[in-house]
């Protein structure tokens, strides 16, 4: 059993920065891959970015390539994820999830996450 808690969202003007971070509790963090998604009013919730157990392969959608980037510490059983040259698009609830994913091409649908923290509001005004 794994929990998640997200933190670090927040009202910030576009152009603006803001990392996000979730801490994990639980046994076994390090084994698995942990991923960010978002969800906006009105929409499904999207695949933003993920990371392997080891931190050797990151992926990320098109969208927020070049501006976000996701990485964690083991050692502290915390994923982040930095978010640059913030948009009013990307104005939403973020989500990190944990699951045991072989592949990171996999991981882009919330199919495979088996645990999911409650979220962090992230609003972007122009």
């Amino acid at each position: 059993q794994v929990q998640l808690v997200e933190s670090g969202g927040g009202l910030v003007q576009a152009g603006g920065s803001l990392r996000l971070s979730c801490a994990a509790s639980g046994r076994a963090f390090s084994t698995y891959t942990m991923g960010w998604f978002r969800q906006a009013p009105g929409k499904e919730r999207e695949f933003v970015a993920a990371v392997s157990w080891s931190s050797v392969n990151t992926y990320s959608t098109d969208s927020v390539k070049g501006r976000f980037t996701i990485s964690r510490d083991n050692a502290k059983n915390t994923v982040y994820l930095q978010m640059n040259s913030l948009k009013p698009e990307d104005t939403a609830v973020y989500y990190c999830a944990a699951g045991q994913v072989p592949s990171l091409t996999l991981a882009t649908t919330t199919a495979p996450y088996a645990y999911w923290g409650q979220g962090t509001q992230v609003t972007i005004t122009s």
